[in-house]
């Protein structure tokens, strides 16, 4: 159990790299919508300003913000909110099940954003930079 305990001391290090690694799978959700890249999205691109384009520039900026750990608490709140949005308007809809409606990743986005409010960017966050 001590071997296990030790590994506490890394808990801030993990904690940035489930931002980083997040932040960043997030992002290409908005860059896929708004630039095609890495591949347009199957159903076309958004018109600008629509619902689906506001996601997207929400998608690119939050998740660069969440990938340099600035501001990290209130756009994770954002970014949360904006995926139980889209969770229960694109998903919820098809079924109650997300296995099933295909709102997984929407889910799982929304939950981990939510977690990152409350427990901050962890390492190598440039909200760190003052301490």
């Amino acid at each position: 159990m001590q071997a296990l305990n030790s590994l506490n001391r890394y808990a801030p290090q993990a904690l940035a790299l489930l931002r980083v690694v997040t932040a960043l799978t997030f992002l290409t959700h908005g860059t896929q919508k708004l630039f095609g890249f890495p591949q347009p999205p199957s159903w076309g691109m958004p018109a600008a300003f629509a619902l689906t384009w506001y996601a997207a520039v929400l998608e690119v900026v939050g998740g660069a913000l969440i990938a340099i750990g600035f501001l990290t608490r209130p756009v994770a709140f954002i970014l949360s909110g904006l995926m139980a949005f889209a969770y229960w308007i694109a998903h919820g809809p098809k079924s109650f099940y997300p296995l099933l409606n295909g709102g997984e990743p929407a889910l799982l986005f929304c939950f981990v954003f939510f977690y990152l409010v409350f427990a901050g960017p962890g390492a190598w966050a440039l909200d760190n930079r003052s301490k």
